[in-house]
């Protein structure tokens, strides 16, 4: 399965239950997540997408560290399996 495959079924799934999920870019600043997740009621995430079996490059672990560090959710999804535990992970306070 491509990264590409992953990140349409996690876009579909959040949209699924409510929520959006924008393609996240921040012009200067690389290494962010793919994905920047809003759910109802305020709840948010970052998801960096992978194909299955690959690890994000060391800035990316770098700005994944960040924003957990700064009380942000933020996950590695490289299965279609991990999208609804990462889903109800955001949505729980």
């Amino acid at each position: 399965m491509r990264e590409k495959s992953i990140e349409e079924k996690l876009v579909a799934a959040v949209k699924a239950v409510g929520g959006v999920c924008w393609k996240f870019t921040s012009p200067g600043t690389a290494g962010v997540p793919d994905r920047i997740v809003l759910m109802p009621s305020g709840r948010i995430g970052f998801v960096e997408v992978k194909a299955p079996g690959e690890t994000p490059r060391p800035l990316q672990r770098l700005r994944i560290r960040t924003l957990r560090r700064l009380g942000f959710k933020a996950f590695v999804l490289d299965n279609p399996e991990q999208i609804g535990g990462i889903i109800d992970a955001i949505q729980t306070p």
